[in-house]
């Protein structure tokens, strides 16, 4: 559905051209100081058109506080933060409804509602959703202040210069796609549970909540298939359980282990490409070629960073509201 959480319990909704999206945050402690300036350098930092390779559409992302809010305060209510949609053209998308856009969910979508999908720029689907994950992010980062969540793009297009891969997608007349790793600092020992509810699992679900996001590994990663159990284990050397490598990325056994949290996340190329394309018609039942319309990212792997860290921060807000190491007295 469009929950995520047990406690910090975050709730996503609206449509790329709608009149907003917006997020529904429950189990938010009270007395968190919270104005829309606290959400300025989060949003910022996904908005498009700041950098080559990104959309032209650029949307104010004004957050506007409907509930549980009071005096500058979090009340302990549901949270509701509304996303005006203002930069919109959509016209641009009448051609979905015949030919849906191969790699978008224009026809599983279709299907699956029989039609009343709302297919402008992508309607539920659409990335502009990550808008309310990031605000949900800068809640949750609020709760663990003295926890550091740095996400950063490690590489585009296959080139470790950002740079350098924007300028083969512009060569090329194409999309690229990137891969944005994670490290978290200060986590301590024992947040998680074996198996389902392993720490890994729930950052790998919610992860798989960003558009485009196609792989996540931790520590080693795939490199650990390939290495020596003995090279591959993280010798403990100290009390505190800090590791003299970090192959498991700070997960052993579904439970943090007091060193780094570290994870890579694969970003597949903007389906939305310049190329033309074939798909099917589907009144026509053949295939057609055709460009896809729209304004769209080179390569959206440059504006996932702080989404990453937006999930990453709910999930551990949660995990530690559920050990009860956060309340109203510690904020």
């Amino acid at each position: 559905m469009n929950s995520f959480g047990r406690i910090f319990r975050v709730q996503i909704f609206g449509e790329s051209h709608g009149q907003v999206v917006g997020v529904l945050i429950d189990g938010c402690p009270a007395g968190i100081p919270i104005s829309p300036e606290l959400f300025h350098t989060d949003l910022t930092r996904r908005r498009g058109g700041l950098q080559q390779g990104t959309t032209t559409r650029v949307e104010e992302d004004i957050p506007l506080l409907k509930s549980g809010v009071f005096a500058a305060l979090t009340t302990g209510a549901p949270l509701t933060i509304l996303f005006e949609n203002k930069n919109t053209r959509s016209s641009d998308y009448e051609k979905s409804r015949e030919i849906p856009r191969p790699g978008h969910a224009d026809f599983v979508a279709h299907q699956k509602f029989g039609g009343f999908e709302d297919y402008r720029g992508g309607g539920h689907f659409s990335g502009r959703l990550t808008t309310c994950l990031v605000a949900a992010g800068v809640i949750a980062k609020k709760l663990l202040e003295s926890i550091e969540i740095t996400a950063t793009l490690k590489e585009v297009g296959g080139e470790l210069d950002s740079n350098a891969g924007i300028e083969k997608a512009i060569a090329k007349q194409d999309s690229v796609g990137g891969v944005v790793e994670c490290v978290v600092k200060g986590l301590p020992v024992g947040l998680g549970e074996p198996f389902f509810d392993s720490v890994e699992s729930l950052i790998a679900h919610a992860i798989f909540s960003i558009p485009a996001v196609r792989g996540i590994e931790f520590g080693t990663g795939f490199a650990a298939a390939r290495m020596f159990g003995s090279e591959h284990n993280d010798s403990i050397v100290a009390s505190d359980g800090t590791t003299a490598t970090n192959h498991a990325g700070g997960v052993v056994g579904g439970l943090t282990n007091g060193n780094e949290l570290v994870f890579r996340v694969a970003i597949k190329p903007t389906s939305s490409t310049p190329q033309e394309q074939k798909s099917l018609n589907t009144t026509t039942g053949q295939q057609e070629v055709f460009s896809v319309k729209g304004r769209h990212d080179l390569c959206i792997a440059l504006r996932v960073p702080v989404v990453v860290e937006a999930v990453t921060a709910m999930v551990l807000a949660d995990l530690f509201l559920l050990e009860q190491k956060i309340s109203r007295v510690n904020l």
